[in-house]
């Protein structure tokens, strides 16, 4: 064999070996799962949502940055000056500038207040805490670290979105 061969031969396996390793998604799409210590550079100390201004939790935040430079960013809230039934709603703000898909419902670039409800549910609501629409959640008894919430990869494609163990798929 000759040398230029061998190189491309390795190469090739070395390429391989970098795919299969990459999350799902990232190496294909370029988009960036966030960390806390990212998202916390965007986001405000405080919010606005059903005529109040509400704490984030910006140490529980997490986000993606699409490879096209566009963002999805969303934070817990502290929502202790909230009505009760407001508050089991919304829990997280939710900021996407891009349209994505959420559990399949399509949702348009905009602000939001999330949350994971009774019945493995995730509803989507506008700022005036309007409910947009709700879809199924999952839960992942295998999941090592739970956090209060955090972005990652989702290995089917999309990522998820974790409130503990209890996640939702998004896309774009």
């Amino acid at each position: 064999m000759r040398v230029s061969s061998i190189l491309k031969v390795v190469a090739g396996g070395v390429m391989a070996v970098v795919a299969m390793t990459a999350p799902a998604g990232a190496f294909a799409q370029g988009d960036t799962v966030l960390k806390p210590a990212e998202v916390q550079k965007l986001l405000p100390a405080s919010v606005y949502y059903k005529g109040q201004s509400a704490t984030t939790q910006l140490r529980n935040s997490g986000g993606v940055k699409f490879a096209d430079g566009a963002f999805v960013l969303t934070t817990l809230v502290d929502t202790s000056g909230y009505a009760t039934d407001v508050a089991a709603k919304y829990q997280a703000y939710f900021i996407t500038e891009t349209p994505i898909k959420v559990g399949g419902q399509s949702l348009p670039a905009g602000i939001y207040g999330i949350g994971f409800i009774a019945n493995n549910k995730f509803v989507v609501t506008d700022v005036g805490a309007h409910e947009l629409f709700t879809v199924a959640s999952g839960e992942d008894a295998g999941l090592k670290r739970p956090t209060p919430l955090q972005v990652v990869a989702d290995p089917a494609g999309g990522f998820r979105l974790y409130a503990g163990r209890k996640y939702v798929v998004f896309s774009r």
